[in-house]
């Protein structure tokens, strides 16, 4: 039998991630200390302790998955071995880790700089996402199409997660004001 891991993107963070691995697991704790290090900040106690508002910020999501992420990867290394590796957006990051494609000190410092570059253009035009569910792919291209305008209000197919599912992005008034059109 061949083995497999797939790496999620951004919105499985929650506040108290990798406490538990941290508590129960030897060696985690390095780990985790070792990417406040690399960071310059304290990634561990905004995991911890939030605020989820705080967590939610692209800028500490995407490097809080990815260290527990890489968490994952240290504890199940020593018990499987992996034929291939797999990531959806960010996680294609860790894959790439777990791949050894990077170490964890370059991965981290990717992973961070993506971060905090998605936080800045957000800040410069705030976007949003929806799944929408249920609907054709070429129905909900068309909508979006319908939607964007000259006047930089576009809503735009982002991901097409799997059939009648999928993202769409834009600017986030314009999405919010027109998500029920969907």
């Amino acid at each position: 039998m061949k083995n497999a891991l797939l790496f999620s993107g951004q919105g499985s963070q929650y506040v108290g991630m990798m406490r538990d691995l941290m508590e129960r697991f030897p060696g985690v704790d390095a780990i985790i200390k070792r990417a406040d290090e690399i960071l310059g900040f304290e990634l561990s106690k905004i995991c911890f302790d939030g605020p989820a508002e705080v967590l939610k910020e692209t800028r500490y999501t995407q490097p809080a998955l990815f260290v527990h992420e890489a968490v994952i990867i240290h504890l199940l290394k020593s018990k499987l071995t992996f034929d291939a590796v797999a990531g959806h957006s960010l996680g294609e990051y860790s894959a790439m880790y777990a791949a050894g494609v990077f170490t964890f000190e370059e991965a981290l410092k990717l992973v961070a700089l993506r971060g905090d570059l998605m936080f800045r253009a957000g800040e410069k035009q705030p976007g949003t996402m929806f799944a929408v569910i249920g609907l054709d792919d070429a129905r909900v291209e068309a909508i979006c199409h319908e939607l964007s305008k000259d006047d930089n209000s576009v809503v735009v197919a982002a991901n097409y997660n799997s059939p009648g599912q999928i993202v769409i992005s834009g600017s986030a008034q314009y999405l919010r004001e027109n998500a029920l059109t969907f």
